[in-house]
């Protein structure tokens, strides 16, 4: 033992308890070292390589290991190497916690000093402890420093020590590696001319006393995809009021970045905007040419209506980075033998990134990654490093994989950790498994879906009983008798949040096993599943409800038209046709059920667990939301009433124009733009249970455990509360549960938006086979210089611009109210039916897009 203190504390009951406190030093941890002598078989875990693999470097001839500081690790180690580039020092050399290494802070030393030291420390007795092991081969250990006082000390104590750069420098034989470098600092790397661009962010202290007094307001940073000189802030906390802040103008955006938290001042009422109408994409100026930004500022600015008028302020401060690597391409600089170059992100949201780069000529036509390491004032666009190259632009993998890593989609295998959790094959029910469970086996149990599907959650049953009423039973796959609480499964599950169903690829939430074997309700097979039985009248009344684990022998109904967008080549795999999702009356009967089974399941759960119960609420969009729907409708002389979710279902259903059928469609998918997102919640941690769109005072998801997580924790609810398992302390810890909505949320928004951009690379491949298409579409929304269409053979959604480059502006005249745009002499307004020519336009690999222009009316 090192040292102990005692000390003695009143209790809330006034007696005195004696508290002590021990500190010890351990003297069992081994170097790493396979073949130590010294150390014996004390290491455990982790072990160091034998004989280090590392690229020879012209500093250090000898085999070595590396010891990186804190800042290195956090900062070089992902971008700079490659991971089995790397020795295991991170985890395996001795920790400055065990006898020999332990430091102790001294007097008048600050916390960060201590720890420099205690590296040196370590870094010195491993050199002198690897001279007992193999003093043949002469082993060292390398101090690999960014900080310049660190490794001065270092030297002068007789420890190799290098800065990253340095030492990456030195590896002749992978001159690659000098790319990957993160950038040190923002002086280091300003550009020329030295011209302020931005305001300083102020510092943290400064912006967390703003806040606390109201001077400014925290929030979320959310970048425009259509205009890059537009963002909006999301204010934190639970006033109503400015909730959404607009931000307009590069100086106003201040550096900030999608999804960073920042600090915003808010203007006076007299300076707020309206949103901008216009459609702007950052063509990549040069960095210098800071006043052509200043004139299409000008664009964005209009004279409208008060109430358009939105709070508006500036960025002042960053609270918090988000960044992530990047996806996009290099764009090459045009002057000769340069290093410095342009890359785009994939992602619009996401600002030009300077780099530097040998390999230019070798990364130009590929899909590669990037990641941000700091935005001087000075500086147009941000500095960054290149991380990885992942293959040719526009090939299905390479694309794939993109789309993956930038909606944060976790698609790894799985590791052997989480498979060690799934049953062992041959897998059957056994008498242990049918404790608390009731055998179904009997009834005529139907599932009902499309062909090729195999991950098969639901099932239904329907059969008279004596009295005279039906009982109708929507049965589950039984997900959480699989998946345990807490273990390896449980948490890769938990992570990955949802499945995601891209055109022609499944990333699934649970291993295979489970998905498409174990859980799936297959037919004539028997499976464990979770039942939710009602018993109704023939009026479709509830009179009694039931809920109960059980096992049940399905028979599987097939769907005559698969629910499908695309049909690929069985070959090639490429899409040759291309078609709208048909709704038979069949899937409204299931999806009827299933609602109704999510009704009633989160109307028990919450009677149960008032403070943890999982729920999902949508919440109703605000008055604003409609005004494009409600202007629509009018300029058809039709009429929307918003004020509750019954009124709007009604005006929907009466808005019919019999010379334009497809109008009630159109004003259904308006209708759909201006909803607000469906969120799952904490009952406990909220107040407002409403589901709008399904109009129901409480709703969660308990209809499909295979593909969502949140429907497994349901599962585990509604178990424990009908007493067929037991309870675990996270399940009723509402802040532990608040915190797996908010995963939960996340991942669910983000496999939204892959399944999107999916669909958009598979419909690039069909028009690319295509050649140019002429189609009738209608106008969904218009805009200052644009028009947005639907054309319903493809379900396809685009944009025709009127102004184009090089060629002469047409005179461009919008007008809010109506909503309407006048070019030249002809007049376009919402749900005008246009015909368009449609063709993919590749002059530019990175962003390679459907391109869009009018045909009819000329």
């Amino acid at each position: 033992m090192l040292k102990s203190r005692t000390f003695l504390k009143k209790t809330r009951a006034g007696g005195v308890m004696k508290i002590v406190r021990e500190h010890y030093l351990r003297d069992d941890i081994g170097c790493g070292a396979p073949g130590c002598a010294a150390c014996g078989g004390a290491h455990e875990g982790p072990a160091l390589e034998p004989q280090p693999q590392d690229p020879a470097s012209s500093l250090c001839p000898r085999p070595h290991y590396l010891l990186p500081d804190t800042n290195v690790l956090l900062h070089q180690i992902v971008s700079a190497w490659r991971p089995e580039t790397w020795a295991s020092v991170a985890s395996s050399l001795r920790l400055p916690g065990s006898l020999e290494t332990y430091v102790e802070q001294e007097q008048g030393e600050n916390a960060n000093d201590r720890n420099d030291r205690a590296i040196r420390v370590a870094a010195k007795w491993y050199n002198e402890h690897l001279k007992n092991i193999s003093a043949e081969n002469q082993l060292q250990v390398i101090f690999i420093t960014n900080d310049r006082k660190n490794k001065e000390k270092a030297v002068e104590e007789g420890i190799p020590a290098f800065t990253c750069e340095e030492y990456v420098k030195s590896l002749t034989a992978n001159p690659e590696l000098i790319d990957r470098l993160a950038c040190l600092s923002d002086e280091r790397n300003e550009i020329e001319s030295g011209k302020v661009i931005f305001s300083e962010h102020l510092p943290l202290s400064k912006l967390q006393q703003g806040i606390k007094s109201g001077t400014y307001l925290q929030g979320t940073f959310r970048a425009s995809r259509e205009n890059y000189l537009e963002a909006t802030v999301w204010i934190h906390g639970d006033t109503e009021e400015n909730k959404e802040i607009i931000i307009q103008g590069l100086k106003h955006l201040n550096r900030a970045v999608h999804e960073d938290i920042v600090a915003v001042e808010l203007f006076p009422k007299s300076q707020w905007v309206a949103p901008s109408s216009v459609v702007l994409h950052d063509e990549g100026l040069n960095e210098d040419d800071v006043e052509k930004e200043e004139e299409r500022e000008q664009m964005l600015k209009t004279a409208v209506s008060e109430k358009m008028l939105k709070p508006t302020g500036r960025v002042v401060g960053i609270i918090k980075r988000n960044w992530r690597p990047y996806c996009g391409m290099l764009s090459k600089s045009g002057i000769k033998e340069s290093r410095r170059h342009l890359f785009t992100p994939a992602d619009k949201r996401i600002p030009r990134i300077r780099i530097e780069t040998r390999q230019a000529s070798t990364l130009e036509g590929r899909r590669i990654i990037v990641a941000i390491d700091g935005w001087p004032r000075n500086s147009r666009y941000p500095n960054g490093h290149f991380v990885k190259n992942l293959g040719d632009v526009g090939e299905k993998e390479t694309e794939t994989e993109v789309l993956l890593l930038e909606h944060d989609v976790p698609h790894q295998p799985f590791s052997q950790a989480v498979l060690s959790f799934l049953p062992k094959m041959p897998w059957s029910i056994t008498e242990k498994d049918m404790k608390n469970r009731e055998d179904l086996r009997h009834l005529c149990v139907c599932s009902v879906d499309p062909p090729g599907c195999t991950d098969i959650d639901d099932a239904l049953h329907c059969r008279e009983l004596e009295n005279g009423n039906l009982e109708v039973g929507v049965h589950i796959a039984d997900v959480s008798h699989f998946i345990r609480p807490g273990n390896a499964l449980d948490q890769e599950s938990a992570r990955r949040g949802t499945t995601v169903y891209l055109c022609e690829k499944r990333i699934d939430m649970v291993p295979e096993l489970l998905s498409s074997n174990l859980c799936s309700l297959r037919s004539n097979v028997d499976r464990l599943a979770f039942s939710c039985i009602w018993e109704m009248n023939r009026n479709a009344e509830i009179l009694k409800t039931r809920f109960t684990k059980s096992v049940i022998n399905s028979k599987a109904l097939t769907l005559s038209s698969p629910e499908v967008r695309f049909h690929m080549d069985s070959e090639t795999h490429d899409p040759i046709d291309l078609q709208t999702k048909e709704l038979r009356e069949t899937n409204s009967m299931v999806e009827e059920f299933m609602l109704l089974a999510n009704i009633s399941v989160a109307k028990r759960i919450h009677e149960e667990f008032s403070e943890h119960a999982l729920l999902r609420k949508h919440p109703a969009p605000p008055p604003s939301n409609y005004e494009i729907l409600v202007k629509a409708a009018k300029s058809k002389n039709l009429e929307i009433k918003t004020d509750t979710a019954k009124s709007l279902a009604d005006s929907l259903d009466r808005a019919e124009s019999p010379a334009f059928p497809y109008l009630n469609t159109l004003l259904r998918i308006l209708t759909t733009r201006c909803m607000m997102q469906a969120v799952y919640f904490c009952s406990g941690m909220d107040n407002d249970f409403h589901h709008y769109g399904l109009a129901s005072p409480i709703y969660t998801h308990f209809t499909s455990p295979i593909r969502r997580y949140a429907d497994i924790i349901v599962h585990r609810l509604l178990a424990v509360a009908i007493g067929a398992d037991c309870t675990y302390p996270e399940l009723t810890d509402k802040h532990k549960l608040a915190d797996i909505c908010k995963n939960l949320n996340f991942r669910h928004k983000m496999a939204q938006y892959a399944q999107r951009a999916s669909v958009a690379f598979h419909t690039q491949l069909f028009f690319k086979s295509k050649g140019i298409v002429s189609e009738e579409a209608y106008i969904l929304f218009v805009r200052k210089n644009a028009i947005v269409v639907l054309i319903p053979k493809y379900g396809l959604e685009g944009t025709v611009f009127f102004e184009e480059k090089d060629k002469p502006k047409p005179g461009l005249t919008y007008d809010d109210e109506i909503p309407s745009l006048k070019v030249e002499d002809t007049v376009f307004h919402i749900f005008d039916k246009v015909k368009v020519k449609i063709m993919l336009d590749s002059s530019n690999l990175q962003h390679q897009k459907i391109r869009m222009s009018l045909v009819e009316p000329q």
